[in-house]
């Protein structure tokens, strides 16, 4: 099945990715693995052309599971990954040093069974390192073969403009929709005034946005039970917008997954949403926005229905938006 295509970097790739993120991490326990290997095949027959995973994902395992999922498909696909952040001893570490990156990505590529990885993020800046030091190292390891282009996550708009004065950068990838419109304040534009492709992460709002949320009590290990915005008095006040969002969708004749991708896709045309998920069904709802068209009155009244006031809650705990560089709203909620 051929999809529409947009442009990342060098990649043509489907207008709608795959985030591969909730297969092995993040939102408590994962699929069983022969599961997520049909999830993963399916999306290539369905014509997705961009696969997203990073070494934090599973400590390493998301990569395994792609290696061995698909990996007697990569001629298929684009494949992103990202080093930075990872795990070490159970632990979320972070470091962008020159020779930390070197090593990642060594490991990226024994896990993932390959010699060469299409797009290497870097999945955050390190404050105690240069963010033109770590672009150096990726620029060695594209030297050297071992990937091929360059991209940026949750960086702001200088730190983006400071990594492209070293190499060009294929992409950044931030989180996006209709309820966290960050990029809106500069990324998007800098992004679009120097070439970059544009990856929105969590489209679906980390499932509010895809009728996946309707109270508190999260499985055991599931960061949302850590985010302000998805527990207690403010998830509360989220949901009735969220119900509001989802009449809308119902009233237009989609999915509310659905609306929320065919919004974001609608925004610019060098902006690429890789929703996750742990459901075929659900996959096959994402894809399936990548070629619907919406009214503008519709489209508007979803932006219009998270207006300023609609979302209450810090977007991450404190030391997660420590790590964080994306601009922030002058009355944005953060944690303390």
């Amino acid at each position: 099945m051929k999809l529409p295509q947009r442009r990342i970097g060098p990649f043509t790739v489907s207008a709608v990715g795959l985030g591969c993120m909730n297969l092995s991490h993040a939102y408590a326990a994962p699929p069983p693995s022969d599961y997520s290997a049909r999830l993963l095949n399916r999306a290539l027959d369905l014509g997705v052309t961009m696969l997203d995973t990073a070494a934090l994902y599973g400590g390493g395992n998301n990569e395994r599971l792609i290696a061995d999922a698909v990996g007697h498909r990569r001629d298929e696909f684009t494949l992103a990954s990202k080093c930075v952040l990872g795990m070490r001893d159970g632990k979320r570490i972070l470091d962008g040093s020159p020779d930390a990156i070197a090593r990642s990505i060594d490991e990226s590529l024994e896990r993932l069974g390959i010699d060469h990885i299409d797009l290497m993020y870097l999945h955050r800046a390190d404050a105690n390192v240069p963010i033109e030091e770590s672009v150096g190292a990726l620029v060695r390891a594209k030297e050297a073969g071992k990937i091929g282009a360059l991209g940026l996550s949750e960086m702001s708009a200088e730190t983006i403009r400071r990594a492209h004065a070293v190499h060009p950068i294929a992409a950044v990838q931030t989180e996006y929709s209709l309820m966290v419109r960050n990029p809106e304040i500069a990324v998007l534009d800098t992004c679009a005034e120097l070439g970059i492709g544009f990856v929105a992460f969590s489209p679906v709002a980390r499932g509010l946005l895809a009728a996946g949320v309707r109270d508190d009590h999260y499985a055991s290990g599931d960061i949302r039970a850590h985010m302000p915005r998805f527990t207690g008095a403010n998830l509360a006040h989220n949901l009735e917008a969220v119900n509001a969002y989802e009449a809308l969708a119902a009233e237009a004749g989609v999915t509310p997954a659905q609306l929320a991708l065919a919004w974001l896709l609608q925004r610019a045309p060098h902006i690429v949403p890789i929703p996750g998920t742990t459901r075929i069904e659900h996959l096959e709802e994402n894809v399936a926005a990548a070629t619907i068209a919406l009214p503008a009155e519709i489209l508007e009244r979803a932006e219009s229905t998270f207006a300023a006031g609609a979302i209450r809650g810090a977007r991450y705990p404190a030391a997660m938006q420590a790590q964080v560089g994306t601009e922030i709203f002058a009355d944005e909620e953060l944690a303390q």
